[in-house]
């Protein structure tokens, strides 16, 4: 819910209309069929909301809202406007076409909401509205960001009797036609693809849409969905004075503005720049790893610093699905959320998430986009995003509505170069630095409580915390992994070489264990002994598997990072 207003933040607003915003309210387009009734009597007034009024800010009392609607403001804690809803509701309220640029996490869905429902509630129509025709469109690019606008219209719709249905794919088709046809729909959400489906079976028509919001235009564009959209804006009423259109983007491409001035009519345009364009409250550190240490460092990441909410992103399905199921395997609480999952489970696996019943959730770049959770405390990079754009909307997962997060990337040999474009994209100078050894050991060593050998190993990449320059680090990724490699290969060939050749793979390699006998061997353990290492890693005997030399366990070790890749 904080996607609706995440707090005031430091923003410049630029508003244009061929030179001047209308003050005055008016009545809307399509005034045939509809007229103007004054708002129901209620036991609550906005005068039972104190906000004071402040220099540079915005009440929602400053405009003429109607008292259902602000009652509900109300109840969600609403106070004053953030940029794009303070520039936003006014020319909606007038019935003007927008075009707003505009990051997530900036309150725009309240901004076309907070319209919408007014204009639902003061211009009534005055003939009975048939099923399966909406007053109110919005179009999204994906399913988690329609049915979040459609959670948010449910609760500022909440002293009304608009009815607000969402419609997307991958969900029952059944449950959603018996939807539309329990009784007159104020507001429709969809996705583009379930609402053709709809539109011709003929169980939707679009034909009197009086307002149409086009949500995160840039992305449906990216994903390949404008076809689809030309043909349900072809359904709709024609543009201007039968349609009011409200198209919101993040970039104001060649091919974005050729769009809105397809789709629109004299358009305000409102353009909502941050100083930064990621958020000042995020935390954002760079740890240079080799990619087979990405995981132990994500498992380490997670329990030393007891977090408990985390959005893991990674750049490929299966990339995803592999990584969620190891961390499964190893009793982490962790969930999938990708484009393969149907719909009923993501919507499942989001409400865990949201109940704490997950603590990892492992998502694509697609899929995670419109994830609005409270309480996300860690956003990781698991693999730099191959757009430095996505690198914005990823972190945005966290640090929402004015509180802190922390965002922390995992660059290796295959990705570390798209740290310049991120800090070009972002303006912040990033901290890269190397793990420590307790961020780079063996998870796995802490699900015991019961140490009764030591064995020595080299560490396979020194770290030394030491805080680089991106351009020096990312250097020096490749060549600190070729050398550990070589001094792992070095020592376990000395190690090899010691010991006895009989029974090499039987014979633990410990400290004096004396009359230890194993279930798999019929004599006694001989003593054996390594030279001193800089650092020791504790095993456990509890289990009747035999410890294998060094050597062995550095080629397992390698062929499990491999695998992990």
């Amino acid at each position: 819910m904080e996607e609706l207003n995440p707090g005031n933040t430091k923003e410049s607003t630029t508003v244009k209309e061929n030179g001047k915003i209308k003050g005055e309210r008016k009545d809307k387009r399509r005034s045939s069929g509809r007229s103007r009734k004054s708002a129901k009597k209620s036991a609550w007034t906005p005068n039972d909301s104190k906000v004071a009024v402040v220099d540079g800010k915005k009440r929602f009392h400053d405009f003429s809202l109607p008292d259902q609607l602000m009652h509900a403001i109300h109840d969600l804690g609403f106070e004053y406007c953030t940029p794009i809803q303070a520039d936003t509701i006014k020319p909606a309220l007038a019935g003007k076409d927008i075009i707003g640029k505009a990051q997530t996490g900036t309150g725009k869905t309240a901004a076309f909401l907070v319209g919408i429902i007014t204009d639902l509630l003061d211009f009534q129509l005055e003939d009975k509205q048939r099923q399966g025709e909406p007053r109110a469109l919005i179009i999204a690019p994906t399913r988690e960001l329609a049915l979040q606008i459609a959670d948010d219209a449910v609760l500022l719709c909440k002293y009304t009797d608009i009815n607000v249905v969402s419609i997307v794919g991958g969900m029952d088709y059944e449950k959603q036609r018996k939807e539309l046809k329990a009784g007159p729909v104020g507001i429709l959400v969809a996705t583009p693809g379930r609402l053709i489906d709809f539109v011709r079976s003929k169980e939707v028509d679009l034909h009197n849409v009086e307002v149409l919001v086009l949500d995160e235009a840039d992305r449906m564009l990216s994903m390949g969905f404008i076809p689809d959209v030309r043909t349900i804006i072809r359904n709709t009423p024609r543009k201007g004075d039968e349609r009011q259109t409200l198209l919101y983007s993040a970039t104001f491409t060649d091919d974005i503005m050729s769009l809105a001035r397809q789709w629109t009519d004299d358009p305000v345009q409102i353009e909502i720049e941050a100083e930064r364009r990621s958020t000042e409250n995020i935390s954002q550190k760079v740890f240079l790893v080799s990619s087979h240490e990405k995981y132990k460092l994500l498992r380490n990441y997670i329990r030393l610093n007891n977090i408990e909410r985390v959005i893991v992103f990674g750049n490929r399905r299966h990339e995803t699905r592999d990584l969620a199921e190891k961390l499964k395997r190893d009793g982490v609480r962790a969930a999938l959320m990708s484009g393969e999952i149907p719909q009923h489970k993501r919507v499942k696996t989001l409400e865990d998430f949201r109940n704490g019943k997950i603590e990892v959730l492992v998502a694509t770049d697609v899929a995670g986009r419109g994830i609005h959770i409270d309480g996300v405390t860690h956003v990781v990079n698991y693999q730099l995003p191959e757009d430095a754009e996505d690198y914005v909307h990823r972190i945005g997962r966290t640090g929402r509505a004015g509180a802190t997060g922390t965002s922390i990337c995992f660059a290796c040999e295959n990705d570390s170069f798209m740290i310049p474009d991120i800090e070009e994209e972002t303006g912040v100078k990033l901290e890269c630095i190397h793990p420590s050894e307790e961020l780079l050991a063996d998870p796995n060593a802490y699900k015991t409580a019961v140490p009764v050998a030591v064995v020595a190993v080299e560490p396979v990449i020194e770290t030394t915390g030491k805080v680089e320059s991106s351009v020096e680090a990312v250097a020096g990724i490749e060549e600190n992994t070729q050398q550990g490699l070589k001094e792992v290969a070095e020592t376990s060939v000395a190690t090899t070489k010691e010991l006895p050749e009989k029974d090499v793979a039987q014979e633990a390699v410990v400290e004096q264990v004396p009359e230890a006998k194993l279930d798999t061997a019929p004599e006694q353990v001989p003593e054996a002994k390594l030279d001193t290492a800089p650092e020791q890693v504790e095993l456990s005997l509890a289990s009747p598997e035999v410890a294998e030399p060094a050597s062995v366990v550095a080629s397992q070790g390698e062929e499990t990072n491999r695998s992990d890749v």
